[in-house]
């Protein structure tokens, strides 16, 4: 379940980050984003980390739950910031629309 909650967080904050014009320039090479999309990364990107807290509650007692989901949070966003500075194009996995 861990290892679910923490692929889910990392997918969120990437989603997350994706959603900004700044980063999806970078992953996409210039590439402009339309505002559904922009949307669309937004959404997906609270709904991973909303699955990755539940995924958290279901593996451990409450306090323990938050407690490492507030760690994955961290750790995930940055995860996605270094990946970001060093191989934004690693990142193209996350894109949910693809064109």
């Amino acid at each position: 379940m861990l290892l679910l909650a923490t692929v889910s967080c990392f997918s969120g904050m990437a989603w997350l980050a994706l959603a900004k014009s700044a980063h999806w320039r970078q992953v996409r090479r210039g590439a402009s984003q339309s505002a559904g999309a922009m949307r669309g990364l937004q959404v997906a990107g609270s709904l991973a980390l909303l699955l990755a807290l539940w995924l958290c509650l279901l593996a451990d007692a409450p306090t323990m739950a938050a407690l490492v989901w507030c760690m994955l949070l961290a750790v995930s966003a940055a995860a996605v910031a270094f990946t970001l500075s060093w191989r934004p194009h690693w990142l193209r996995l996350w894109l949910l629309r693809r064109g």
